[in-house]
């Protein structure tokens, strides 16, 4: 089996919410989705998603995801998809970094591969355990009444944790926290994600501003390693990293550095499903909680989502990401919409082959570019 035919799809996936809004003034109204659609030789077909979030979150966007594909795809073409590390291996050859053009590639040789033994993708991760997982909302910034507003309005859809925007004003951002937990029901769990928008200073003020014991997990509050480091000298608070923990090295180095008690994975921040795998079993031995999530996507991105925190064992899975909730456009297709069916804020990833997920076509559209290969 070899890989015969790369198509490359454009989707713009407008934000459900209308604005979303993060720490330093960033806002985001439609994020531009890379779907790649892979075909064997023998005709079966896999896919995977890249949705960056705007290009003021990481060092990544949409139209470097497309040419960092257009960069990659010759050489993968004619590689045997279900020897994914092999693809890789090829895939970093032909490009330095760029793990956003990667992961969608990645993904879709995963899927493929499932397909090809007729599995499912988390049972060729490591396999699934029986467990359903939690979904977390994202609570984007705004007033703290807004935010308990809609810290509840998720709790009503069963969603068991919640993601909680910070990252402007220390009072502001605690009248934040305080207003969110408000409302609390046991079993809840909530993280307080500054995306890398507090200094040193900043966070210290924040957490001294919070009500005594305030039963939160501070999730990537500084830009830079050097003041996560300073922070956590200076807090007893629960830590976990995000947007800095995105490579095998790094994640190496911040259990060296005993730096957090938790990893989030962001599939396609971290190159694909074959680097977070192997950033799973780190975590898994350090003893780490984890949640799986990814910048923003549609179907096919939560579908790879799923089938990793599947895998995860359940006492150190926090959460996972519904990034279908993020976006006004679903990528699936009709007969596929109920796979991935949420039940009072629980989800489980299907058995069918695969990511177990069909792309609806007539929202893909006409691909954006077509890479086959000679001998096909």
């Amino acid at each position: 089996m070899n890989i015969s035919q790369i198509d490359v799809y454009q989707v713009d996936l407008p934000y459900a919410g209308g604005t979303y809004r993060l720490s330093g003034g960033r806002e985001y109204a439609s994020f531009d989705a890379t779907i790649v659609r892979l075909t064997s030789d023998t005709g079966v077909t896999g896919f995977g998603e890249s949705t960056p979030f705007g290009a003021t979150y990481i060092a990544a966007h949409a139209l470097g995801v497309r040419a960092g594909v257009k960069e990659i795809a010759p050489a993968i073409l004619g590689l045997d998809p279900r020897r994914v590390d092999r693809v890789y291996d090829a895939m970093d050859a032909a490009l330095v970094g760029h793990s956003h053009a990667k992961a969608a590639l990645d993904v879709a040789c995963w899927d493929l591969f499932g397909k090809a033994v007729s599995m499912p993708v988390c049972d060729l991760l490591g396999g699934r355990t029986s467990e359903p997982m939690g979904v977390i909302s994202s609570i984007y910034a705004g007033s703290p009444e807004a935010m308990r507003e809609r810290v509840q309005a998720h709790r009503l859809q069963g969603y068991r944790g919640h993601s909680i925007k910070i990252g402007e004003d220390p009072q502001l951002d605690a009248d934040r926290v305080t207003a969110c937990l408000a409302d609390r029901q046991p079993g809840e769990y909530f993280i307080v994600d500054a995306n890398g928008g507090l200094t040193v200073e900043t966070g210290l003020r924040f957490l001294r501003l919070l009500p005594r014991h305030a039963d939160i997990v501070l999730e990537a509050p500084c830009a830079t390693w050097r003041e996560h480091m300073s922070l956590r000298k200076r807090t007893d608070m629960p830590m976990i990293w995000d947007e800095l923990a995105n490579s095998d090295a790094a994640v190496t180095q911040l259990i060296s550095d005993d730096a957090a008690e938790g990893v989030g994975l962001k599939i396609s921040k971290n190159g694909g499903l074959t680097p977070c795998r192997r950033q799973r079993d780190m975590c898994i031995s350090a003893g780490y909680s984890l949640s799986v999530q990814d910048t923003v996507g549609s179907d096919i991105a939560f579908a790879a989502i799923a089938h990793m925190g599947q895998t995860i064992p359940p006492h150190l899975l926090r959460c996972i990401l519904d990034t279908r909730d993020m976006v006004s456009v679903s990528t699936a297709s009709a007969a596929q919409k109920g796979a991935f069916e949420r039940r009072e804020g629980w989800v489980t990833a299907p058995q069918s082959p695969g990511l177990g997920i069909e792309p609806n076509m007539q929202v893909l559209g006409e691909p954006v570019m077509t890479f086959t290969h000679l001998a096909a």
